[in-house]
This record gives structure tokens, sequence and C-alpha cells, in this order.
């Protein structure tokens, strides 16, 4: 692998900014310790000059948020004619929005928690004490509140008084003109990765959350010692095997490829009920993608080195 030159895009504008660049910084170090030539891009002004005149074999896109997950930076590389490690730009657009993922997720028989999704506008035009009402009625409580699009956890809420509605939702509008306001599902938190690294994608062995105090928030996700893992996950084998299921249909109900993590709850009954999905996901000291390879018996460098070669050969 000593001849490819491989550009790894980190950064950029999102509030996720921080953790895509210790994403980007882990990929390119492990990159760099397998013998491969390792450009660290910012994604900024300057990208496209790069791209042009430092022409990398493959990009790896260790964006999250923004630009990074919604299609726009890879569909800046399907114009240049760059082949890239991860989603394709259309299928990115699909599954960047919550609400129409969900509303995919149920078409095809997989279970999500119910849901309502409202713009801003809807509670300023009509009422936000009779529309947060109406939605109680609806879900019941407790609630969880997270902004239409993004990740990370960014502004995500577990609501249990509906006295603490409005506040909750003023704070998740500062992250999205839109809330995905969803019912709240006790249980077993969960993240099964899947890569695309040989024939057929496969689900790597999924990754348990246990987080003190009962939210796995930003500060849970990336402060060490916040949150402890247990992969595989401490379910029954038939409820393993459910989430691999899951999570196998899911990333090709998306059209997701090369790599994805979808995030579920598993309930007392053993029933998988899928959260979110994510097509760029984490590569830090603390994120659930390295901690199930490592399960997996493999790393980093060895499951992205064939990433990066099945991407290069799609340009070929």
């Amino acid at each position: 692998m000593s001849d490819r030159t491989v550009a790894v895009l980190a950064g950029g504008l999102s509030h996720e900014r921080e953790v895509s660049l210790r994403s980007g910084r882990r990929l390119a170090g492990a990159l760099r310790a397998n013998g491969v030539d390792v450009r660290e891009w910012d994604v900024d002004a300057r990208l496209l000059e790069r791209l042009s005149t430092d022409r990398p074999d493959a990009v790896a896109v260790a964006l999250h948020g923004g630009e990074g997950e919604n299609g726009a930076v890879q569909q800046v590389l399907e114009l240049l004619g760059i082949p890239f490690v991860g989603t394709p730009s259309g299928a990115c657009r699909r599954a960047w929005d919550k609400p129409s993922v969900k509303t995919e997720l149920v078409r095809a028989g997989l279970s999500t928690p119910d849901w309502v999704a409202l713009p801003h506008s809807t509670f300023r035009e009509l009422g936000a004490q009779g529309v947060l009402g109406a939605i109680v009625e609806r879900l019941g409580l407790p609630l969880v509140l997270k902004p239409d699009q993004g990740g990370s956890a960014l502004g995500v809420q577990v609501v249990r008084n509906a006295a603490d509605l409005p506040a909750a939702m003023v704070s998740c509008f500062a992250y999205a003109e839109t809330v995905l306001v969803e019912r709240f599902v006790a249980g077993t938190e969960v993240a099964v990765s899947v890569v695309h690294d040989g024939e057929e994608p496969r689900a790597l062995p999924p990754v348990e959350v246990e987080v003190p105090s009962g939210f796995y928030d930003y500060t849970s996700r990336y402060t060490p010692g916040a949150a402890t893992f247990h992969c595989p996950a401490r379910l029954p084998s038939d409820v393993l095997d459910a989430l691999a299921d899951t999570a196998l249909a899911a990333h090709r109900l998306l059209g997701m490829r090369d790599v994805s993590r979808t995030d579920a709850i598993v309930d007392a009954d053993g029933h998988v009920h899928v959260l979110e999905m994510n097509m760029s996901p984490g590569l830090t000291d603390t994120s659930l993608l390295p901690t199930a390879v490592a399960a997996d018996g493999s790393d980093l460098a060895t499951v992205y080195l064939a990433l990066v070669e099945r991407a290069a050969a799609r340009q070929g």
C-alpha cells in the first residue's frame, strides 16, 4: 500500500468540527503506520486547489455533520471524479434527514420509535403550548427531543415532565430549524457498525453502551471513562443476530456504502428499535466503530486499507 496516496478530509465548519478533526487524526495516523502516503486536509476554501494540484488515489471522508454528511462534499468529489470511501452523495442526502430515514425504515418493516417532526414556524404560528400538548397526548412521556439533522447527540434531550418541554424545545432549535420529537424507549443502547471490506457488507459485533447518567450525551461520547462499552453486547444470541440483520437491512435500504453505523435500543422484550443511521461514524478514541473493529479481531488501518482499495477500484 506504500504507493497509495490518500487524502483524509476532516474538520469543516459544522458543530462537530473538533470531533471530526480527532477522527481524521486517528485515521491518518493508522494509515501512515501502514505505509500509506496520507494528506490531512481541512474542508475549507483551499480544498479544491489541493484536490486538483495534489490529486490523491482516494479520499477517506472523516467529516461529521454539515457538508460532510449531507452529501455536499461527496457531490464535489463525484464532480471531480475522485474516488472516496463512504456513501454516495444522493444516499447521504437521504440519510441526513432523520424524519425521512424513519419513514423509510417503517415502510421497510423495521422498527423505530414513534415520532413527530415539526419546524420552528409551526410552534410560532399555531402556539407552542397547544402544539406541545398535542404531542404529549400522542406520544406520552418521557420524550426524546433532537435536531432533525446532525449527530454527536448535540441538542438531544430527554424530557420527563411536560413543564420542561418549552425550554427543551428552545434549546433544540439552537441546532436546527426542525425538531424531531420521539417516544422514549427504555432498554439497552447498542450500536452496530457495518463495513464492506470484502465481497459483501458485514455487521461487526454490536457495542453496548453503558452510561451512569442513563443518557449517552455529547460529554459521555467524547470524555474518556464517561461511558463503558461492552462488545459484543451483553444480550442473547438471537438478539445479537437481530441487531446484525437490522443494521445490514438499514445499510442496504438507505444506499449506504463502505461503512455505516446503526444506533438502536433493545427493549425489555428483546425487540430492536432503530434510533439513527450514521454514514460517517466517528473514529476517535472513544468512538464505537473502532471498538467494534477491535472486538472483531482487526484494527482501523486494516479495515480502511480495504475500503481505500475498493474506492480506488471503483474509479478504474
